[in-house]
C-alpha cells in the first residue's frame, strides 16, 4: 500500500522524500538544493520508495470535539462512523 501510494505522487515529491531527512537540520537552502540536483541526475522517471517512508492508516469509528463553557456545562459533539460510512452526530452531556 505504501508503494502504490508513493508512486502516485509526483516526481519531486518522491525526490525530496530522499533529499530531506525531516526535521534534522540542514546546513541551508543550497545544501537541500544541492541535493535535490545530485538525486534528480542519479533517479530516471521512477523514483523507489526509501526504505524509510511509509506511515499508518488511521480508520477512525468515532470523533468527539468537546469545548469548555461557564459552570462546566461544556459542549460535546460526538460523530460515529454509521453503517454506510458517513458519519452520524449526537450531543453529549458535560
Amino acid at each position: 500500500e505504501a508503494d502504490a501510494y508513493f508512486a502516485s505522487r509526483p516526481r519531486g515529491h518522491r525526490l525530496s522524500a530522499w533529499a530531506s531527512h525531516q526535521s534534522v537540520p540542514v546546513a541551508g537552502r543550497d545544501a537541500l538544493d544541492a541535493r535535490m540536483a545530485r538525486l534528480d541526475a542519479e533517479h530516471g522517471e521512477e523514483v523507489p520508495r526509501p526504505p524509510w517512508w511509509g506511515g499508518y492508516r488511521l480508520v477512525p469509528q468515532q470523533w468527539e470535539f468537546w469545548q469548555g463553557r461557564p459552570n462546566r456545562v461544556h459542549d460535546r459533539v460526538r460523530f460515529r462512523r454509521g453503517p454506510e460510512g458517513g458519519w452520524d452526530r449526537d450531543r453529549l452531556s458535560p
